[in-house]
């Protein structure tokens, strides 16, 4: 009989500070990876920690993003991406976005979303 796993849980939503940026690793399908995870309000939003410009991570230390004026900003090279959906509105790759990684909330807890 197959069984099938839970989706792994990231961290608890209370551990998550309101309207700021985290780096989280996770194991995806095609290996770990390290998450920006958003949280507003009840909502959860995670990308790829890679800027689509040059394949780097997005933060300026580790697990430290900046955001400024609703955009999370590129400590490489400067590009600045809407928090709400990851599109690149200024910078070197405007127009391009950053790759969503889907998450449900459950339980007070932040988990991939199944088939993610």
């Amino acid at each position: 009989m197959d069984t099938v796993n839970p989706p792994a849980t990231l961290c608890r939503l209370d551990d998550l500070p309101e309207g700021e940026a985290v780096a989280l690793d996770a194991m995806l399908p095609e290996g770990e990876e390290s998450l920006i995870v958003l949280r507003h309000g009840d909502a959860v939003r995670a990308w790829l920690n890679i800027c689509p410009h040059a394949g780097r991570r997005l933060d300026w230390a580790p697990g430290k993003f900046l955001i400024s004026r609703g955009l999370l900003v590129c400590a490489a090279h400067g590009a600045s991406f809407r928090t709400d959906d990851g599109e690149c509105v200024g910078g070197p790759c405007r127009g391009d976005r950053l790759r969503a990684v889907a998450l449900v909330v459950a339980d007070g807890e932040v988990r991939l979303a199944p088939g993610g």
